[in-house]
């Protein structure tokens, strides 16, 4: 059995998580949160987002107060933007579909192998949107989080987000969403 190769897998990811970012951040919200999100089978990442707008919105529709804004304001699930953009994902899917098999028949040391590629993948797709400045530059891009998470979260999603984000911008999260390093 073939299988679609790291680049051409790179280049897709790159491709729909770009075009997904800039339409989702054209709506001319401050957003400070953009992350693709995957599970513990490191299956087709899906986006998730949060402006600061959205968070106040989010607040009041349920009638939440600030205080309550550090249990939300990191948190993929409760995003108005979780999966934003999910149909330019559907061959970045059936690419996930044509690479080894994420399940119970694989040893150990094959799914550490190919979760690891998988892993790495998203964070260089999202290492290049940044450098070509899809999450803005200088100053602005300081005010702006972005990573490759894995639900449930462990420490590993904070050294991805140590490695994604210039110090200045991460001084928030590290103190409210970041998983402790062992």
């Amino acid at each position: 059995m073939s299988f679609v190769s790291e680049e051409e897998l790179l280049i897709e990811v790159e491709k729909a998580a770009n075009i997904a970012f800039c339409e989702l951040l054209k709506n001319e919200e401050h957003f400070y949160y953009c992350s693709l999100i995957t599970t513990g089978e490191a299956l087709s990442p899906s986006i998730a987002a949060w402006s600061h707008e959205a968070l106040v919105r989010y607040l009041i529709e349920n009638n939440y107060n600030e205080g309550d804004a550090k249990f939300i304001r990191w948190s993929y699930a409760e995003s108005p933007y979780f999966n934003f953009g999910i149909d330019y994902f559907e061959h970045v899917n059936r690419l996930f579909s044509l690479r080894p098999k994420m399940d119970y028949k694989v040893s150990k040391s094959d799914w550490d192998v190919e979760f690891n590629i998988r892993l790495k993948i998203m964070e260089t797709a999202m290492k290049h949107l940044d450098e070509e400045g899809v999450f803005g530059a200088g100053d602005s891009r300081n005010n702006i989080i972005i990573n490759v998470e894995v639900m449930p979260p462990d420490y590993r999603n904070t050294l991805r987000a140590m490695r994604l984000n210039p110090p200045e911008a991460l001084s928030q999260w590290l103190v409210e969403a970041a998983e402790p390093i062992p």
